[in-house]
């Protein structure tokens, strides 16, 4: 017997609420990992504070399209770089302009992440109810002596919320992880524009 067929048979005792369920936790971690990819992107690719620096002096030369292409502050500077007129006015509302561009980009589809844990278990307690409404309907017309007919209610039940919670906790933990390191990232894009700020003159 293979997986899918094994896991089709454990999730339809749940019922019709599994499925939302389902869709919830594979868009949930789609968006994960999205989000894990990038912020392994723009870290590894990533300069230095020190080299951002030399970039500004001029002691170091790496092409500006090259240094759009990697991490945090090396898109930074280079967008600066790009965009910068030599009137410190101007080039103050330039850096403000890179900054508020790449600030959203940091905490994009967190929320949703988060939201979509926290729907999960109520999904899960909804086909709770469910569950138990298909118990009670069963009681009311056979009686509490047919157990086979109640086993199926009150899989439903149990199993909806099994899979709310299963696929809840996770998801807030990684909700709360990248939100962490969003933060983490938005200190550093912070410290750039500080350093950036030393050169507007």
């Amino acid at each position: 017997m293979d997986l899918f067929t094994q896991a089709v048979l454990y999730l339809r005792p749940g019922g019709i609420m599994m499925l939302p369920i389902i869709i919830v936790s594979l868009v949930m971690w789609a968006l994960i990992i999205e989000r894990a990819i990038y912020f392994q992107k723009i870290e590894q690719r990533d300069i230095s504070l020190e080299q951002a620096v030399e970039l500004m002096e001029g002691k170091l030369t790496i092409p500006i399209d090259e240094l759009s292409l990697a991490g945090l502050r090396a898109r930074m500077v280079a967008n600066f770089l790009k965009a910068r007129t030599g009137s410190p006015q101007l080039d103050l509302s330039i850096l403000e302009h890179c900054t508020l561009r790449e600030r959203p980009e940091l905490r994009r589809y967190i929320a949703v992440i988060a939201v979509l844990a926290a729907v999960a278990p109520l999904l899960g307690l909804l086909g709770t109810v469910s569950g138990m409404m298909t118990t009670f309907n069963v009681i009311s017309i056979f009686g509490t002596g047919n157990a086979k007919a109640m086993a199926g209610g009150i899989s439903e039940a149990l199993l909806t919320t099994q899979s709310g919670l299963l696929v809840a906790i996770p998801g807030l933990y990684m909700s709360i992880y990248l939100s962490r390191h969003a933060k983490r990232l938005e200190d550093r894009l912070d410290e750039v524009v500080l350093t950036l700020k030393r050169f507007v003159s």
